[in-house]
């Protein structure tokens, strides 16, 4: 019986032979209904809600225990709680029911109430039940919007009369209505898992993209560095030379010089050249220290392109994004998947930057010497100004970073990246070698 039903037939002032007892009787388990609901929809964590309506069950229909199983993702039915009259939560070792019980309810959709199970001939094949020595059982489906997620259970060893019209109508309408807080509390379970992971892949990405631009810029600078500090070397070299020079042709004219200044100033050349040598060291560094370690394995990188689009799909900035795949069968390569990740989420950031509403198609294939990923977007393009030095200046556009790092993450895999042809937007090519 649904609660509706229950509650209308009370409202409605049914009458029978029995009127004002019956009556009397259904108001107050109506009263005890909405005592239990009252509690198990306070909360949205499944285990409470799980220990809640077992409770509750045990106490309502006077049992010696209960048991709750749910259906797993594949199908198949799961213990979950097991509870004794006293609360104590019982270990799935001691789940020794009747399965015959539980999955002819769970797999028919259909209540059963049986009372003298040790003498009801129709049960003798139920072995557990006679080695359990059970004698009262009520088992009803866990059912909301007309989907089965479950099974509660509970039994006694002593037999008490079952009233039909009074305890298995009360237990039917507790099962109905603690469908609906158990799926409304998974759903809740589901959502945090999915927010967690997604917090965690964004995390991770935001990690990767700091790791990777910290070492590209330490990369720049430290190129940078090394063609001012080269340039610096040259010239106080030559300055040194001429000083040398001029000394020696001022000697040789007989041309009297004060030998002191020669001296002071081949010093200081000396020590600025000195100083320009510890620069480059240290421009040796940072271009040594931006090298990230690549962590590579044998892996599928179409797994690594669905990963990063399921991940970044929630995300606001990527909220308007149409993300297209082609995805065809890849040998499988060694690459590092924490820096492929950063590249193409780098590649797509690009594109939402361009374009909000970009349309973004990925295509994956394969020949006898590398894996290809072909990344093309219709937002308005690259000006012509920048095509290139495209992968190697660092300049910052619209939070970007520039392809250079992409570059220097293709460059560790021993890879390519180049910019291809396109009508319109933007079109990149990705290749990293199968062996």
């Amino acid at each position: 019986m649904k609660f509706s039903e229950f509650k209308k037939n009370i409202d409605s002032g049914v009458r029978t032979s029995l009127d004002t007892e019956i009556t009397s009787e259904k108001t107050k388990n109506l009263e005890v209904i909405l005592s239990i609901l009252n509690s198990i929809n306070r909360s949205l964590i499944l285990d409470d809600v799980l220990e809640l309506v077992l409770k509750n069950a045990i106490r309502l229909t006077s049992s010696e225990r209960g048991f709750i199983v749910l259906k797993t993702s594949l199908g198949k039915l799961e213990f979950k709680l097991g509870l004794d009259s006293n609360g104590k939560e019982l270990p799935e070792s001691l789940f020794q029911i009747s399965n015959s019980v539980v999955e002819d309810v769970f797999y028919n959709g259909q209540s059963r109430f049986i009372e003298g199970a040790q003498s009801d001939v129709s049960l003798e094949s139920s072995k557990s039940i006679l080695r359990l020595d059970l004698q009262t059982i009520l088992c009803s489906p866990l059912i909301t919007d007309g989907n089965k997620i479950g099974v509660i259970y509970v039994d006694s060893k002593y037999l008490h009369k079952i009233k039909e019209k009074e305890t298995t109508n009360t237990f039917e309408i507790l099962a109905g209505q603690a469908a609906a807080a158990i799926r409304n509390a998974q759903l809740y379970q589901n959502q945090l898992s999915a927010n967690s992971a997604l917090q965690e892949a964004n995390t991770q990405l935001i990690q990767a993209e700091r790791k990777a631009l910290k070492a590209g810029i330490d990369s720049e600078i430290g190129q940078s560095l090394q063609g001012l500090v080269h340039l610096a070397l040259l010239e106080n070299e030559s300055l040194l030379r001429l000083l040398e020079k001029l000394k020696k042709d001022s000697e040789d004219a007989g041309i009297s010089r004060d030998n002191i200044l020669y001296d002071r100033l081949k010093l200081k050349s000396k020590v600025a050249i000195d100083s320009i040598r510890s620069i480059q060291k240290y421009a040796q560094v940072l271009m040594e220290t931006a090298v990230m370690n690549l962590n590579k394995d044998s892996g599928d990188l179409n797994r690594t392109i669905q990963s990063v689009i399921k991940y970044i799909s929630p995300i606001k900035k990527y909220q308007f994004a149409t993300f297209k795949t082609q995805l065809n069968n890849l040998p499988l390569c060694s690459y590092d998947s924490e820096q492929m990740q950063h590249l193409l989420v780098h590649l797509f950031t690009n594109s939402v930057n361009a374009k909000k509403d970009v349309t973004i198609n990925i295509q994956s294939l394969s020949d006898d010497k590398s894996v290809k990923i072909i990344v093309e977007d219709n937002g308005p393009g690259l000006p012509e100004e920048i095509k290139t030095d495209l992968f190697i200046s660092y300049t910052p556009r619209k939070n970007s970073y520039g392809l250079f790092l992409c570059k220097s993450i293709m460059d560790r895999h021993n890879g390519d990246i180049k910019l291809l042809d396109s009508s319109i937007g933007t079109k990149i090519e990705i290749s990293i070698p199968i062996s």
